[in-house]
């Protein structure tokens, strides 16, 4: 019997909201592709970030890159990972000074 798939279910930093049921692979990949890319370059837009992973993993990751970013950025923004630059147009993000 084939097992069923892990889920993990995803944070919103907007507490009105909930968070996603994803593949906990899927989350991996994304979270470990999103942490990539704020160490390569300490700030970026969202477009950006999803123009970088896209680059990455289009060839290899199956669903919507665009999707699980924004889904995975929200988790690790409730997480306190990465965080909003205040003040920035377009809306910039860094990982956390914590």
């Amino acid at each position: 019997m084939a097992q069923k798939p892990e889920k993990f279910m995803t944070m919103n930093p907007d507490k009105s909201k909930t968070g996603v049921n994803i593949s906990q692979v899927k989350y991996e990949i994304m979270k470990e592709n999103i942490l990539d890319a704020f160490k390569a370059r300490q700030e970026l837009s969202y477009s950006g970030l999803v123009n970088m992973i896209n680059n990455w993993l289009a060839d290899s990751f199956e669903g919507s890159i665009r999707w699980y970013v924004e889904v995975v950025k929200l988790d690790l923004e409730a997480r306190k990972i990465i965080e909003k630059i205040p003040n920035t147009k377009p809306q910039m993000y860094r990982l956390s000074g914590k």
